[in-house]
This record gives structure tokens, sequence and C-alpha cells, in this order.
């Protein structure tokens, strides 16, 4: 039986949420699955991401292969990096102990750029936040200006009215 690593969707039309599963491959999108191994969040920035490693690293070392958009999730959150590191481990190349100094040390630097990352979102949102402010401070100081003579032109009349109303 060939299995694949791949995502199953979930949520409602227009918001996508997925499963990353353990599947047969001739079994449909969403059907049946041998295993859940995680999940995916795409809706918010950056996506939230939510997966077994070990899970999907014992799935890999048996022979499962993972779709490309799955491929892409596990290589993010390390996965095929601690199956690389396991097979250094097996032949002999490292200790079970520099492996895992390794991943922590990836996984160390890769919370960092997602950190990096999701301060640079906060602050273009920020920026953004003002410039639209700084943008409706400016329309309504334009709209008070424009409503400023109107009201100035109506009191000389209503004076001059008077005025007129006067002399007769």
């Amino acid at each position: 039986m060939a299995v694949k690593l791949r995502l199953q969707r979930h949520g409602k039309k227009g918001k996508p949420f997925y499963w990353i599963v353990a599947a047969d491959a001739r079994s449909k999108r969403d059907g049946k699955y041998l295993e859940k191994l995680g999940s995916y969040n795409p809706n918010v920035n950056p996506a939230i991401i939510d997966v077994n490693v070990d899970g999907a690293v014992k799935w890999l070392q048996n022979g499962a292969q993972p779709t490309d958009t799955a491929r892409a999730i596990l290589s993010y959150k390390g996965v095929l990096l601690k199956n690389h590191l396991a097979g250094g481990v097996r032949k002999g190349a490292l200790t079970e102990e520099e492996a895992e100094q390794k991943f922590q040390a990836w996984l160390e630097d890769k919370g960092t750029k997602v950190d990096a990352k999701k301060g640079d979102l906060a602050k273009a949102q920020a920026d953004a936040e003002a410039k639209a402010l700084e943008a409706e401070k400016a329309v309504n100081e334009a709209r008070i200006a424009a409503a400023a003579p109107v009201v100035e032109e109506e009191v000389t009349e209503e004076t001059s009215n008077e005025a007129t109303n006067e002399e007769e």
C-alpha cells in the first residue's frame, strides 16, 4: 500500500483549514486516513502550523511520500531535517545527542526568524494605521475648511440683510 503525507481540507467555503494526514494514495482527498499528524491554518499571517514531528518522521522512514505542499510544510517545521539527521545517526555519521543538538539549534534559529517576521508585520500594520489616520485627518481638515467660508458668507449675508431691514 502506497502511503502519502498530504493535506485534508476542512473549514468552510473561503476559509480553508487543513489536517496533515498519512493516507493511502488511492483514498479520496477528504476520505479515510491512517493517522492525523497535525494541522495547517493558512487564514492568518504567518500561517499556524502544528505538526507531530516524531510521527511524521516515523512515516517518512517507513516510506511515505509527502505531496509538494505537505513537503514544504514539513520542511518549514523541520521534519525533513530531523529525518535527515536520523538517517545520519543510523549510518553512524553522528550520535543521537549531536543530531538532537543540531535540530534544537535549527529550531531556535527558525524561531528567531519567525518572531522577526511577526515583528515586521506588526510594524507594517501600525505604520499603515498611522498613515490612514493622517489621511483621515487631512480629509477632515479639508472638509472643515470647505465648510467654513460658506458659514462666513451666510453670516455676512445675514448682517447685510439686517442692515437693509434697518434702513427700511
